[in-house]
């Protein structure tokens, strides 16, 4: 896997993924930046969360989960000192479907969190790792 960063001006970078990919990174108005695209720390953050959520709807289809929808809202507190590693992360889904088993969809949280979902089992090395989820029917 590669990636490229290029430095556009003040705080601002575009990161270019080996896929082909870009986004772009700014800093906040008081570190030199115009605010123009997300934080590094949050795109590790959405990094999870995608991971993770990516992993939930691949279990589910492959166990026939009539799964519509799945959502995943990212909480997290960061160290007060340098450097400000996230300490806690809390996952929320919110998965929604016809008929969703609560069995398949527990179960495919659980092994995002425990086997499949690099991002988030590589931040629980640092964070306290922590899931829920809720059923909504479509």
């Amino acid at each position: 896997m590669k990636a490229r960063i290029k430095w556009v001006q003040d705080a601002t970078f575009v990161g270019e993924s080996g896929s082909g990919h870009a986004v772009v990174m700014d800093g906040p108005p008081e570190h030199g930046g115009r605010n123009l695209g997300v934080r590094p720390m949050e795109m590790l953050l959405l990094g999870m969360g995608g991971c993770a959520a990516f992993d939930v709807v691949h279990i589910l289809k492959k166990s026939r989960q009539p799964v519509t929808d799945c959502e995943a809202e990212l909480e997290a507190e960061r160290a007060a000192e340098d450097p400000k590693v996230f300490t806690a992360i809390h996952v929320h889904f919110i998965v929604t479907g016809r008929g969703l088993s609560e069995k398949h969809v527990a179960r495919a949280v659980e092994l995002s969190a425990e086997k499949y979902c690099s991002a988030s089992i590589m931040l629980g090395k640092t964070a306290q790792i922590s899931h829920d989820y809720e059923i909504r029917e479509a």
